[in-house]
């Protein structure tokens, strides 16, 4: 059986081209023409990866990714005709995982999709024995890829759970912003350094008990990130 892949934009045309070049790779392929109904769809089946437009009629793009973030860690591939830096940034700032800009190269948008398939197909071929980290009130569990706060579970996203693995895995060391983009993201992801404070930002209002005095994952001005153990 293929990936599921679900593909949610209003424009026809540009779904039929996708939805054909798609499935001559194998992919099954999901297409929704609206904001709800993709949410729909994505409630009903656990898709390897969505691609979803910003400017859709019901529900747009921003409000469908947030309540897919309230029930799964699904990764999401924005499709914005906007060149705006800002709309990029706001599409992850909703818990999408990755972004495209309009007219895109349909072998882009493929080449996306295969590296996030196959970054997380490796998560699925981890440890046999579950492993655990706790540090103060933090609780993560690699295997299950589930996150608690004083006992009480998190939502994280794909790359928000890969940041903090990756951190928590080696406290008091400090990554560049440049090093955690090409190690969670990918040496030919063509994102920027902005998409990895985005990532921190939105991990420590989730894990940290006042993300504006962090207790674990701290700032090394000038030079990056790293996890206090």
């Amino acid at each position: 059986m293929g990936k599921k892949i679900l593909v949610v934009d209003d424009e026809k045309s540009i779904v039929k081209g996708i939805k054909f070049s798609l499935e001559q790779d194998d992919y099954e392929v999901t297409c929704a023409y609206d904001g709800q109904e993709g949410l729909d769809y994505a409630k009903q089946t656990e898709f390897d990866v969505v691609l979803l437009d910003l400017m859709l009629p019901e529900l747009n793009g921003y409000e469908v990714c947030q309540a897919i973030r309230e029930f799964s860690d699904m990764p999401i591939i924005m499709l914005t005709a906007k060149g705006d830096d800002m709309d990029k940034i706001l599409g992850l700032e909703y818990g999408a995982d990755d972004y495209v800009t309009k007219p895109f190269n349909i072998l882009e948008v493929k080449a996306r999709i295969k590296a996030i398939i196959r970054r997380n197909s490796h998560k699925t071929v981890k440890e046999e024995a579950p492993h655990i980290v706790e540090r103060g009130g933090l609780k993560v569990d690699f295997e299950s890829r589930r996150v608690f706060t004083d006992n009480k579970e998190v939502n994280l996203t794909a790359k928000e759970f890969d940041l903090l693995k990756l951190l928590i895995s080696n406290p008091n060391k400090v990554y560049g912003r440049e090093n955690l983009l090409k190690t969670v993201w990918g040496y030919d992801y063509p994102g920027d350094v902005r998409t990895v404070d985005v990532h921190i930002r939105r991990l420590r209002e989730k894990i940290e008990r006042n993300s504006a005095e962090p207790e674990y994952i701290h700032t090394k001005w000038g030079v990056g990130y790293y996890f206090q153990g």
